[in-house]
């Protein structure tokens, strides 16, 4: 198989990190297994400096780990290094590269003299979650920058398709508030293929080199079981790997939270937080939490005992929802493509939005309230836009209906801006609301 090495948008972040650190920080490359930070690191290395080292700390020796043990005497560390990677290091025309820098604590450890030795820029990638756990008894360095690198967006799978139009075409869309009319039934095809493929790498490819789905699906279950290795390392009784799988189910049903204790039992409060916070920093999925007062700064009324989890990767999200057969059948995968399949995909369509706000730097929040004794109102996304809330209701249908968005906005009238509807239809104004096709959820 041919290494294909996708255009990412971070490329662009880190561009601007060389220029304005200026070697005075490192940059720490942050995201979940398999969002493809070694491969776009390496491109930039390849691409930006004279020469460069990268050291693969899952497979560099111990002593090269040791390394670090003793910085002492830096001009032996970097000629070991040059001698060991075959390659000369130029004083300001250099990076090195420490890819799963968790695995050697130390490592991160020294950056804070690597960096005021100032010879050469240093680039760290990790998973987060591993980076915690082995970081414990280590002194965090502060000349580090962090970027967190998520799964591929849209525009980004698009690029991948080698379809550099759509996303600037339908940006045009967006501006003028025209209907696509009879380019829409494709642009939600489009839109449908990336739910199904979702945004890791790995899965992208298989699809481009097979366009085999059947395939697609294996590789996100190979991706899936990954992290559920990850989660055992970290919980060896199963139950962070359990709330992971639970996602779909969880979101099937409408609640008005996540139950964890539907899915693992009864736990200690603590270590429920605990199992939590390392679902949170693993970065395979997105929390959204209740704002209890929706208002701008919702960070203030957090709340951290109500919450949603949807998955990081909405192709990951499709494998999870149908997990319970050997593979997922090409012919769920054409009626999801085709939008025929009958169950009720809703949470599908949840997921994605989340994944594509996230994507876009939001923070995501959610508001519910009573609406008689047995029903209640729910916004499924909160925005903040300079002074005013940007509520969000989503719909995996055509239907046009938004009672909670209605109620929600005549009880806050005074901090509402624009107010969506993101369904399966095309662009469309409906009062005051905005109905939103899918696929532009980025644009909001």
């Amino acid at each position: 198989m041919k290494n294909l090495v996708f255009k990412r948008k971070i490329y662009q972040e880190f561009l601007r990190w060389k220029q304005e650190s200026q070697g005075k920080t490192a940059l720490l490359v942050e995201g979940a297994r398999r969002v493809g930070k070694s491969t776009i690191v390496k491109e930039f290395a390849r691409r930006e400096y004279e020469t460069y080292i990268l050291i693969d700390f899952n497979k560099a020796s111990s002593a090269i780990k040791h390394l670090f043990d003793d910085l002492m005497d830096l001009d032996f560390i970097f000629l070991t290094l040059q001698t060991t990677y075959r390659t000369q290091l130029r004083e300001r025309k250099s990076v090195i590269v420490f890819d799963e820098v968790q695995k050697c604590p130390n490592a991160r450890q020294a950056i804070k003299y690597l960096v005021e030795d100032g010879r050469y820029d240093y680039i760290e990638t990790g998973s987060l979650i591993s980076i915690k756990k082995n970081t414990k008894d280590i002194t965090i360095p502060s000349e580090e920058d962090r970027l967190q690198m998520y799964p591929m967006d849209y525009e980004e799978f698009r690029w991948a398709l080698d379809d550099m139009a759509t996303i600037p075409l339908l940006q045009s869309f967006w501006e003028h508030k025209r209907a696509l009319g009879a380019a829409f039934r494709t642009a939600m095809r489009d839109f449908r293929l990336y739910m199904l493929v979702g945004g890791m790498p790995q899965a992208v490819k298989a699809y481009i080199e097979t366009k085999d789905l059947s395939l697609v699906d294996k590789t996100k279950r190979g991706i899936i079981q990954l992290y559920e290795e990850d989660f055992h390392k970290i919980d060896d009784t199963g139950r962070l790997s359990k709330l992971y799988r639970s996602i779909p189910g969880q979101l099937s049903r409408k609640t008005k939270r996540f139950v964890s204790s539907s899915v693992i039992g009864k736990a200690e409060e603590e270590k429920l937080a605990e199992l939590l916070n390392a679902l949170e920093d693993s970065k395979t999925v997105n929390m959204v939490y209740h704002a209890d007062d929706p208002n701008v700064g919702m960070g203030l009324t957090k709340n951290l005992d109500r919450f949603k989890v949807y998955a990081a990767d909405t192709g990951l999200f499709v494998t999870l929802a149908f997990w319970d057969k050997g593979f997922t059948e090409n012919t769920i995968y054409q009626k999801l493509l085709s939008d025929k399949l009958s169950a009720n995909l809703g949470y599908i369509y949840e997921n994605v939005v989340a994944q594509m706000l996230a994507a876009a730097g939001n923070q995501l929040f959610y508001y519910s309230w009573p609406k008689d004794e047995k029903h209640y109102y729910e916004i499924d996304f909160l925005l903040s836009r300079g002074a005013k809330l940007c509520p969000i209701e989503v719909k995996s249908s055509g239907y046009n209906t938004h009672a909670s968005l209605d109620a929600f906005c005549e009880k806050y009238s005074s901090r509402i801006g624009d107010r969506y509807l993101v369904y399966t239809k095309d662009l469309n104004k409906d009062g005051a609301v905005t109905l939103v096709p899918a696929f532009l959820t980025f644009l909001l």
